[in-house]
């Protein structure tokens, strides 16, 4: 599959619904009940910021999916497409040094994938 180089991404000015529930579900395999409630009012408080998408994966040390993913193939046609993309939620992990990407894994691949110095909107708490 080739790289779609170089597509701006269309950025959504806010966080879709359904992405907070997501990072909740996620968020509460790793926290307790009353912590992730805390963090999810946090995140509907917080300020869309933005970081360079290599930045993310590094803080994240995650690895990045490949093409033979099928969410992140759904994200790439959508980057294709021009569709808005829903900004990132992240929490900062200080006592384990690293970010923790509650939602948006696949979109962030995805867009890495058109750029990785891409501007990644974003949610951090």
């Amino acid at each position: 599959m080739a790289k779609a180089k170089s597509k701006e991404i269309n950025w959504l000015s806010d966080v879709k619904k359904h992405d907070y529930s997501a990072a909740e579900s996620y968020l509460s395999l790793l926290y307790s009940k009353n912590r992730v409630a805390r963090m999810m009012n946090k995140f509907k408080s917080a300020r869309v910021r933005q970081f360079r998408a290599k930045d993310i994966f590094r803080a994240s040390q995650l690895s990045l999916l490949g093409v033979s993913n099928s969410h992140v193939e759904k994200d790439r046609e959508k980057i294709r497409k021009g569709q808005g993309r829903s900004p990132l939620l992240l929490v900062r992990d200080e006592q384990n040094g690293k970010v923790i990407i509650a939602d948006g894994y696949h979109r962030l691949c995805a867009s890495y994938e058109c750029n990785e110095d891409e501007w990644i909107r974003c949610k951090i708490i």
